[in-house]
């Protein structure tokens, strides 16, 4: 045992690659995970990029924002900025819309959503185990599949899909007759 967050006695009963359990105090379960990036990206038709890939913990085909974790190393906008050249092959600017905890009743991972504009392609090779399709949908679609489970997906892209919907009705809203 050894004094952890907050001077809890921690015990570490797994430490991987992703991920590190924790025992708090010999009573609370915590998952130490590496942060991540999701990436909002829109046409002129106002359809978000997705990227389909198999999820080996769901084991099943998900439906995403291009995202991934933060190297070692990187901040945020460099990740996605990095994850965006690998699934789909672009680069631009990215500003940060949010950021938010996964699940803070146990685990520590920050996701944080990026906004991407002023595109241009750009490609950096895929990781090795990525088999990613990408495809373009109305966050409408995105969110009504999710909500009837045609679409398996995530929270950030469900949080994608709303900051989208909220960039198309202000410029709705800045285009309409006064």
């Amino acid at each position: 045992m050894t004094s952890g967050h907050g001077g809890a006695e921690t015990q570490v009963v797994y430490d991987g690659h992703i991920v590190r359990l924790e025992l708090l105090d010999g009573k609370w379960e915590v998952v130490r995970h590496r942060d991540a990036v999701s990436v909002l990206v829109l046409n002129e038709n106002g359809e978000m990029l997705l990227v389909r890939q198999t999820r080996r913990a769901l084991g099943t085909a998900t439906v995403e924002a291009p995202a991934g974790l933060i190297d070692d190393g990187e901040t945020p906008e460099q990740a996605a900025r990095r994850e965006l050249q690998e699934e789909a092959g672009l680069d631009g600017d990215v500003t940060l819309l949010t950021r938010f905890y996964a699940s803070p009743g146990f685990c520590d991972e920050q996701l944080f959503i990026f906004r991407a504009r002023n595109l241009r392609e750009s490609r950096l090779p895929m990781d090795d185990d990525e088999d990613i399709e990408t495809l373009w949908m109305t966050p409408e679609a995105v969110l009504a599949g999710l909500r009837d489970g045609s679409l398996v997906g995530s929270a950030t892209t469900v949080v994608a899909a709303q900051f989208a919907q909220l960039e198309a009705l202000g410029a709705a809203q800045e285009h309409a007759p006064s």
